[in-house]
């Protein structure tokens, strides 16, 4: 009797913070990553120098949550989150651990997209999400077989969810979502007249 099973998964967390931990006041770190990117200089400089829609500080802020109290209170949520999230992968860790590596501000204007990309050297990866108006983009998953397909049929429109080359994901406000950071991932164009405002991260294995 024939069976179909299926293998390699592609997880993907989706919780909301206050699953863990203490709740986060989204207005607050709303405004506080508003304040940080108005006074981060070299921030703004690197945005414009690479051509980067609106603002981020990936490339110049690497202590938020020593410099900031909410960013220190969401790093504590963030852990056990990520800890939740790593529980259920089955890694053989050896006695060491997944932990935070870097955190950083995403505003995305109107007209604004962030490319396909993918997280190297990191284990997990995730954003959370601060401010989405109505009309923002959702992030876009892709299916990491999708270069090896070869001549493969497209999939129809009413594919099932796990059998989709791509998918939408449209989180809320004080959403977290966690997915393993070989996977490929895009911000298409927010269609909203006001910011789209987030948290990402990436957390590596310890050495």
């Amino acid at each position: 009797m024939s069976s179909i099973k299926s293998l390699f998964v592609t997880p993907l967390y989706h919780a909301i913070l206050s699953e863990h931990g203490a709740p986060i006041d989204s207005g607050e770190l709303e405004a506080s990553c508003l304040s940080i990117a108005q006074d981060d200089e070299a921030g703004q400089a690197w945005c414009e120098a690479n051509d980067f829609p609106g603002y981020t500080s990936y490339a110049s802020l690497t202590d938020l949550g020593w410099r900031f109290p909410i960013f220190a209170d969401l790093i504590k949520v963030l852990d056990a989150h990520v800890g939740a999230f790593v529980d259920t992968l089955d890694f053989d860790l050896g006695g060491r651990k997944i932990v935070l590596e870097d955190l950083w501000i995403n505003i995305l204007p109107e007209g604004g997209i962030h490319t396909a990309h993918i997280h190297p050297h990191s284990v997990i990866s995730g954003t959370t999400y601060v401010a989405m108006p109505e009309g923002a983009s959702a992030i876009r998953f892709e299916d990491p077989r999708h270069p090896m397909m070869m001549a493969a049929p497209p999939r129809s429109k009413d594919a099932r969810e796990a059998l989709k080359t791509f998918v939408y994901v449209a989180p809320k406000v004080g959403d977290v979502l966690l997915w393993e950071s070989w996977l490929r991932h895009e911000v298409p164009m927010n269609m909203a007249e006001d910011d789209r405002i987030s948290v990402s991260f990436n957390y590596k294995w310890d050495s």
